[in-house]
């Protein structure tokens, strides 16, 4: 009984205690650079630096949304690009884990009117969180495939075995968790269901009672997704692209900043920090451990503090210029929807 409620109690205060350490490992990083270093550093930028940072973020996040159309023929481009817009300012502004914003993105998907498909039918609850899970599979087979090839880059960089040992280990558990949840989806309907069913407990009575009544319907339709094979591996590939992108855009910091360093070593940079984050996802929106990931792997490529840590505000910044704005249109959207009912 004591561990029960211990397990309760750990469960309501960890997402605190993750903040708070998060918080204080950026205040850490900051106080140790030196706030002037860093406001210098962003002031080479300028405001039209940072406008092409914004546009070109823009670009890789509509990239994002063509993977998941690809995967998903049946529910229009729009839709899922806009549910990706609002799953990943959910992530990045508001305090929330990678979970959080997983369900407020199944939420986009499935709100508003019409809430149709291409075929002129009603998106169902157990339709949105398909098509948000497939998303992710895909997303995650891309962020791998990104991860190997950052540390391909890696390879014969002096002192870089204490990232590649430690990120090989992480790939390899990771790519064992992906191989079963791959599983799960194609062959064991019961686990994915009751995945689902969790899902469905985190936001909404009805929206559980929903999905509770069409496991059977949940189920037939993931499999008729990955009865499509092809289209699972043009959205993974297209992934791929999506974190080639976000390379290219710490590359593209890094010479607005002044910085020299190949696209290689930003690709290398990239996907350790990319790794390093995926192991705190827990953490929300990675505050703190995005930071120390740039700096460390920055340092490697003997880029000083300074600029590793303006690289990251500079990757909050965009998010919040873009997130902020989506997330008042999808408030002001379903504030609409709850109007008219």
């Amino acid at each position: 009984m004591d561990f029960t409620l211990m397990a309760a109690t750990l469960k309501k205060i960890l997402p605190f205690i993750l903040s708070l350490t998060g918080v204080v490992l950026f205040c850490f990083l900051t106080l140790r650079t030196g706030i002037h270093p860093i406001l210098a550093s962003l002031a080479k930028i300028g405001l039209n630096g940072f406008i092409l940072l914004v546009i070109s973020q823009l670009a890789v996040n509509i990239l994002l949304g063509v993977a998941w159309k690809s995967s998903i023929p049946s529910i229009s481009f729009l839709r899922l690009t806009f549910s990706r817009f609002v799953r990943d300012a959910a992530a990045a502004c508001l305090p929330f884990s990678q979970l959080g914003g997983m369900l407020i993105g199944i939420r986009a998907t499935t709100a508003g009117h019409p809430r149709h498909t291409t075929d002129g039918q009603p998106i169902s609850w157990t339709e949105g969180v398909a098509a948000n899970i497939i998303d992710i599979t895909t997303e995650v087979l891309g962020q791998l495939a990104f991860i190997i090839i950052a540390l391909l880059c890696l390879v014969g960089q002096a002192d870089a075995g204490r990232f590649i040992w430690p990120l090989t280990v992480g790939i390899t558990l990771l790519s064992i968790g992906m191989a079963g949840f791959i599983w799960t989806q194609q062959r064991s309907g019961n686990a994915l269901q009751a995945l689902a069913r969790f899902l469905s407990k985190h936001i909404s009575a009805d929206w559980h009672d929903a999905l509770t009544d069409n496991s059977e319907h949940f189920q037939t339709y993931i499999e008729s997704l990955w009865d499509q094979p092809a289209r699972i591996g043009l959205g993974a590939a297209l992934h791929l692209l999506g974190w080639i992108g976000s390379a290219l855009l710490t590359w593209l910091s890094l010479i607005l900043l002044g910085a020299h360093c190949s696209f290689l070593n930003a690709l290398a940079i990239e996907g350790a920090v990319c790794g390093i984050m995926s192991a705190g996802f827990l953490v929300p929106g990675a505050l703190g451990v995005q930071e120390a990931g740039y700096v460390a792997l920055g340092h490697l490529f003997g880029i000083s503090a300074d600029i590793s840590l303006s690289i990251s505000l500079l990757r909050r910044g965009r998010d919040i210029i873009i997130g902020v704005p989506v997330l008042l249109l999808w408030q002001f959207y379903e504030f609409r929807q709850l109007r008219r009912a």
